[in-house]
């Protein structure tokens, strides 16, 4: 990956965000993830908008394969939680086989890609995930957390840009944007999301040595 860093006297910068981005990694990943899964439901009225690669076949998804998606979904979530990582993908892709508009499935599924370094698999699910539920910032928070992961630092910023207006009180998504933004050389953007993020989570330590590294 090219450094967003080109000259030696600032890679000591390039360090500092290493560690709170695998933070982040962690804290994302399914075993143990905050995020409401559940809260993930797919908009069956408009499948127009789900990206062509979680599009569903010329046949409409029947209600028996729906429900079957449910099933495969919850126990991947527990396999997931148990850390069988592997039967846990098993089932999250037979669940998006029988229905790809089963957003649960595509973000719990991104979820693990992200944690097995599959960074593009796992763009592409949680970008399907997020097409279903444009009004989740979960999606757009692991996706913006892959994308970093990538060097894509712009996309990461306009996700987390998007992710900060559908959920303000996010901790996480405000700390991610100030890391996004520092990446960019964007002191104020970088500052003002690590002031937001200390404000709803004072003991957040990779928000306060971001400020502190931003002069926030």
């Amino acid at each position: 990956m090219a450094s967003p860093f080109p000259e030696p006297g600032l890679m000591r910068l390039r360090r500092t965000w290493r560690q709170p981005l695998a933070l982040i990694l962690m804290g994302i990943a399914l075993c143990g993830c905050s995020f409401d899964l559940g809260s993930l439901m797919p908009e069956k009225d408009k499948p127009q908008e789900a990206p062509k690669a979680a599009a569903a076949p010329d046949s409409a998804v029947s209600a028996a394969n729906v429900t079957e998606a449910q099933t495969h979904t919850a126990k991947a979530q527990a396999l997931a939680k148990s850390g069988e990582t592997q039967a846990a993908l098993d089932e999250f892709n037979r669940a998006v086989a029988l229905d790809p508009y089963n957003a649960q499935a595509l973000y719990g599924r991104a979820l693990l890609y992200q944690g097995n370094n599959q960074h593009d698999f796992a763009i592409a699910d949680f970008g399907a995930a997020s097409g279903l539920n444009p009004q989740k910032a979960e999606p757009l928070l692991g996706r913006a957390v892959s994308y970093l992961a990538i060097g894509k630092v712009k996309e990461a910023a306009a996700d987390l840009d998007e992710a900060s207006e559908a959920d303000p009180h996010n901790a996480q998504v405000w700390t991610t944007r100030g890391q996004a933004y520092e990446r960019l050389g964007d002191k104020a953007k970088a500052a003002a999301s690590y002031n937001k993020a200390v404000a709803l989570r004072p003991h957040d330590d990779a928000a306060r040595s971001g400020l502190a590294r931003v002069g926030g």
